[in-house]
């Protein structure tokens, strides 16, 4: 395809000298284009295919950037970032040192609002009408959320603010009927009430010429003959009236629904919302996967995907060599539901992403999904504890940060045995900085009555899993989006001793204490260095006897984690050795105090200095003589490597 028009395109501006009939053929290409692009990069496909038409109405309606337009999560603003001076930069998206999958203000003045997590759209862009009527401008500001938004209660928050806020909001529904899963939850249902098909008149060739004879010959029988026409329309009315309607009792002027694939409607609706005063909302109806017959067939499947063959689809997956954490979480809750019917799992709207596909369909009484609600699945957990239950909570470290009065006030306060299978710890990858888990372990370890524990292969991973769901008490494992290092999994169910650590190596002069999967770079730089290694095992509580013994036997304690270092594991154990009131030196190793951006992870541990080398190269640079370290650089040795 030569893509003609796309290539004409490098600001809204070129887009809205488009005349409205070339708009379809535009959308064609852009579809085209980002099939293309993503099979190349990986990324979220199916959520963009579908909101390709509505990208290109927003920007043609709208004078962006002075109009302000919020993605909520912003996955699906692929063709926003196209049309918006980005196309060429699509072929390095997401990947280490390109642009970001999501809105980000740094990024381009057309992205009004960085985001990445679910149902923050509408408060932004509340605040931002709020703010633009203080500074006497007059815009345009529209948020587009997705139907999967609408189970997080921070929407509603927005909605009955707006409500009163005295000024103009156009909140766009762009509805697919999921969010990655399919939609769950009673709003779910009550989009599916608002968007049935109503009841239509029949189409009937030359009605009106019928019609018209007809009264003329006998006005009587005419009317007669009408009347099946008349019951009709008054029962579109009285269904019409008999479905209420959420947003409308919000105090939001609803209207649509609206094909979403549909320009000349598309823009027709928009012109129109746009002109009204007040908070608007516009229901869009959009085919997550549009024009591409394996994403629309299998929208889960290709919401967000790796590199692949548009021609041939995603392949199988081989089966992997060493299993991912995910997977090894999935396994241990079947295998637990099956030895203890009290266990049940909840999930916020991340089945396939928490590794529980199994255990939803073998275990459909005992899984709940509460839709995109974080808080709610904390404090329903809590409930369900209160009732003899064993709930298991699994959800991504980034998403449990938007629980965490929950956890603290409605789990951890009344002690209640919940477990916490916190996915996503550390570097995420190309998500980036919004879905790195990298402050977990900083705001776990300070809530009193939580047991945390970081295995470092998979088979800690299983042990953990079972410690934490044998103890009366909540308990937190936290582990990372990758495979495990290949250790055997072992079967049968063990628990491990709380708070104990394991030496994995004994050496001399340096004690690197490991937080976490980042034990093995730790063991291989420790062959060069003749280091001690600990599996530390537990952040809370610490093994505080094996600490003192390290600091009391080596000249350098080294922590390595893969959280900021800010509060996180190396914190907790300089906590200790200052309560023992030694004096050892110490080197903390982990995430720097800056948000990390996106790229694989390999590419993002060896720039931090988390690989093999980068801890060597710190720990000599630290271990230097201190005498050497004090002398200005004019007198160090020309030998010497400054790092």
């Amino acid at each position: 395809m030569s893509r003609r028009l796309l290539r004409s395109i490098d600001e809204p501006a070129d887009l809205r000298r488009l005349a409205p009939g070339q708009l379809r053929e535009l959308a064609t290409e852009v579809r085209e284009f980002l099939l293309s692009s993503i099979s190349r990069t990986g990324g979220h496909l199916a959520a963009n295919l579908g909101s390709v038409e509505l990208s290109i109405a927003l920007h043609y309606v709208f004078d962006t950037p002075h109009d302000r337009i919020v993605w909520d999560v912003g996955h699906q603003a692929y063709t926003h970032k196209i049309i918006t001076g980005r196309r060429r930069a699509m072929t390095n998206m997401r990947q280490f040192g390109g642009i970001s999958g999501f809105p980000r203000r740094e990024e381009s003045p057309y992205d009004a609002f960085g985001t990445a997590h679910a149902s923050t759209a509408i408060s932004a862009a509340l605040g931002m009408a709020v703010g633009a009527r203080k500074a006497g401008k007059r815009r345009h500001v529209v948020a587009v959320v997705g139907d999967g938004s609408l189970s997080a209660g921070m929407a509603y928050e927005a909605m009955n603010n707006a409500a009163q806020a005295g000024v103009d909001l156009l909140v766009v529904l762009n509805d697919n009927g999921m969010s990655i899963s399919p939609g769950v939850g009673a709003v779910h249902r009550h989009l599916g009430k608002l968007r049935a098909p109503r009841p239509q008149r029949p189409q009937r060739p030359g009605l009106s010429g019928v019609v018209s004879r007809t009264i003329s010959r006998t006005v009587g029988r005419g009317l007669d003959r009408l009347a099946p026409l008349r019951r009709m329309r008054e029962a579109r009315r009285a269904a019409r009236a008999a479905t209420p309607n959420l947003f409308k009792h919000l105090g939001f002027n609803y209207s649509g629904p609206v094909d979403g694939h549909d320009l000349p409607a598309l823009l027709t609706a928009l012109r129109t919302a746009g002109e009204l005063s007040g908070p608007q909302l516009l229901h869009v109806r959009t085919v997550k996967g549009r024009g591409y017959a394996r994403a629309e067939n299998d929208p889960t499947q290709y919401h967000g995907v790796g590199r692949f063959d548009p021609a041939q689809g995603i392949a199988p997956a081989a089966a992997p060599k060493r299993p991912t954490y995910t997977q090894i979480f999935g396994e241990w809750l079947c295998d637990m539901a099956a030895c203890d019917e009290r266990i049940v799992a909840i999930t916020p709207a991340m089945r396939e992403g928490s590794g529980m596909v199994d255990f939803a369909q073998r275990h459909p009484g005992r899984y709940f999904d509460v839709g995109i609600a974080e808080q709610h699945a904390v404090t329903f957990a809590a409930g369900l504890a209160c009732e003899g239950r064993k709930p298991v909570v699994a959800i991504y470290s980034t998403f449990l940060q938007r629980a965490y009065d929950q956890l603290i006030h409605d789990v951890q306060l009344q002690n209640l045995p919940v477990l916490f299978a916190i996915d996503r710890g550390g570097l995420a990858g190309p998500d980036g900085p919004t879905h790195h888990g990298a402050f977990d372990l900083s705001y776990l370890r300070c809530i009193p009555n939580l047991t945390v524990m970081v295995p470092s292969d998979e088979n800690e991973c299983r042990r953990m899993l079972y410690t934490g769901i044998m103890l009366d008490a909540p308990s937190a494992v936290r582990y990372p989006r990758s495979a495990g290092a290949g250790v055997e999994v072992e079967k049968p169910m063990h628990m491990m001793r709380v708070g104990k650590a394991q030496i994995r190596r004994e050496g001399r002069g340096v004690a690197i204490l490991a937080f976490g999967p980042l034990l093995h770079e730790a063991l291989a730089a420790a062959e060069t260095l003749d280091a001690t290694v600990v599996d530390m095992r537990f952040l809370k509580p610490l093994d505080e006897t094996l600490i003192v013994q390290m600091a009391r036997t080596h000249e350098l304690l080294v922590t390595i984690e893969d959280n900021t270092v800010q509060g996180g594991a190396g914190s907790a154990v300089a906590e200790v050795i200052a309560a023992a009131d030694l004096a050892v030196r110490m080197l903390h190793l982990g995430l720097p105090d800056r948000f990390i951006e996106h790229g694989e992870q390999a590419q993002l541990f060896a720039a931090l200095g988390l690989t093999r080398e980068g801890i060597v190269a710190a720990i000599n640079k630290r271990d230097r003589p201190l005498a050497m370290r004090a002398l200005p650089v004019s007198y160090l040795p020309e030998t010497s490597a400054l790092h």
